[in-house]
């Protein structure tokens, strides 16, 4: 089997279920050693022990990304446990579900200070230990922001979460551009909808499953529909990609 990622060093942030558990698994079979980063440090170690078993090098470390104080210490012990950071996957988010007149100043304020801040402070981290180690200098720094289409698609009913993650495709370009002297390659994934931990029960709904039969397909993407782009960017061939934002959504923008 190939395994592009070898010898890399990589951490997913919201690890314990949905995406981030798939994307931690997906890098974890291309070769990488994998820091799962959570607050839910229970479905964490089962996971570690799902990596291990299958051979790879995994493990789980507590983290709420709100805290930007904690993420630097988060990443130390990573390096620590694996070895020099080179990949990032700023994947840790909430749903910022509320109309804008209803929606609460404390889940508006939550809402960015899981999409927007932590991605922000998490990035920067990660760059300093990657320049530190030489990761960036070898050209094999990654850093990949999980967006969505509510970055440029109002969906309704949440606006704080459009507008963080139009932030997060904004702060990927603006952090591309200033990191791109030390090598850095930042991009971001805007994916459609895939069911999730989070929208599960919307999705099951009649509201949800409306919803999906507006969808140009009218369907659901599966879990796996975001593995080549993962891995594409986190590996070799990102190294000439920076800034870019990449849609997977099955048409469900159109």
């Amino acid at each position: 089997m190939t395994r592009p990622l070898e010898g890399k060093v990589a951490v997913v942030t919201g690890a314990s279920s949905g995406l981030g558990r798939r994307f931690a698994h997906v890098l974890s079979d291309a070769g990488a050693a994998v820091a799962l980063m959570a607050r839910r440090t229970d479905r964490l170690a089962a996971e570690v022990s799902a990596i291990e078993a299958k051979g790879g090098r995994a493990v789980a470390i507590p983290l709420d990304v709100a805290d930007a104080q904690a993420i630097g210490p988060a990443l130390d012990e990573a390096q620590a446990a694996l070895g020099p950071i080179s990949i990032l996957i700023n994947n840790a988010g909430v749903g910022g579900e509320g109309m804008a007149l209803d929606i609460s100043v404390e889940a508006f304020d939550q809402t960015f200070d899981v999409n927007v801040r932590g991605v922000f402070f998490a990035a920067r981290e990660a760059v300093r230990r990657m320049i530190d180690s030489g990761v960036a200098a070898a050209g094999e720094a990654r850093i990949v922001n999980i967006a969505s289409i509510a970055a440029f698609t109002v969906l309704p009913g949440l606006s704080a979460y459009c507008g963080s993650k139009a932030s997060v495709a904004m702060l990927t370009k603006a952090l591309a551009r200033e990191w791109a002297r030390p090598q850095i390659a930042v991009n971001a994934i805007c994916p459609g909808y895939i069911e999730t931990e989070i929208n599960a029960d919307w999705l099951a709904g009649e509201g949800g499953q409306k919803q999906i039969r507006g969808f140009p397909r009218r369907r659901l993407m599966d879990e796996n529909a975001l593995d080549e782009a993962l891995l594409m960017l986190a590996g070799a061939s990102g190294r000439f990609i920076t800034g870019t934002l990449v849609t997977i959504d099955d048409g469900q923008s159109l």
